[in-house]
């Protein structure tokens, strides 16, 4: 089982909704969600897979999200889900979502809510939001363009934080951090993204990044079977260039 998608709306509303699919690869593809109305006991092909590519993930989206790739080297891309035809067929892989490097893969695959905010609004944002929360860290992020933090109003500060989600980032060494979702700039699909980590990857490769709630509670499992639950409110919000902070001490190998 590579993912578990729910469903939970009327069968009636299928047509107006998507599935978006990515690949181990880097590609996606969005197929409307009534193609897969009819789903028999021993399943339906929902792609067919070159050798050694997995399925990452399966998510439900709509015209007014976004899709947002992580892989394993610390790299993510976001990208409006209308950059991705809707396709009609169960057989292609879709379309490159992110180009990859060497032997760099996709491990996270999410959907966001889309919001339109300029550089220097984001910026004015993000510097607000990591006062509030005591991020004392170096911002600095060389791979984008510097861009002097504008003024914002509290009404537009306020809708910026309404449309906000908190992005949980973890690693295979057990660290982890939150960073807000205006920190990762959306873009064209098919480039290299910008960094989700810390440059140095500290706490090994990427394994997971998805949106959560401060009101959640997570569960770690290691490849030995140890588990730990950890409430979202003790893993310190940092920015999208900042390495993690200890969420879970993992045993050697």
């Amino acid at each position: 089982i590579a993912a578990l998608m729910p469903v939970d709306v009327p069968e009636e509303e299928w047509d107006d909704l998507q599935i978006v699919f990515a690949t181990s690869d880097g590609d996606v593809r969005r197929n409307a969600l009534s193609d897969f109305t009819n789903v028999m006991r021993n399943g339906k092909i929902a792609m067919k897979l070159p050798d050694e590519v997995s399925l990452v993930n399966a998510r439900i989206c709509d015209e007014n999200d976004d899709v947002m790739l992580v892989t394993s080297s610390g790299r993510a891309i976001r990208f409006a889900t209308d950059e991705v035809r809707v396709f009609k067929g169960r057989d292609s892989t879709g379309v490159r979502g992110v180009r990859l490097s060497g032997d760099d893969r996709v491990v996270s695959m999410s959907v966001i809510r889309h919001f339109e905010a300029d550089p220097a609004e984001r910026a004015a944002y993000l510097k607000q939001r990591r006062l509030m929360a005591g991020v004392t860290e170096d911002e600095a992020d060389d791979e984008e363009e510097a861009v002097a933090a504008g003024q914002l109003s509290p009404e537009r500060y306020a809708e910026m934080s309404a449309a906000e989600d908190l992005i949980l980032t973890i690693t295979a060494g057990g660290s982890g951090k939150l960073s807000s979702s205006h920190d990762y700039p959306v873009r064209g699909r098919g480039g290299m993204g910008v960094k989700a980590m810390d440059g140095a990857m500290r706490g090994g490769p990427l394994v997971a990044s998805f949106p959560v709630d401060m009101s959640d509670q997570i569960m770690l499992a290691t490849s030995t079977g140890q588990s730990i639950r950890v409430p979202v409110d003790q893993i310190s919000f940092r920015s999208r260039s900042a390495g993690g902070v200890k969420v879970f001490n993992v045993g050697d190998g």
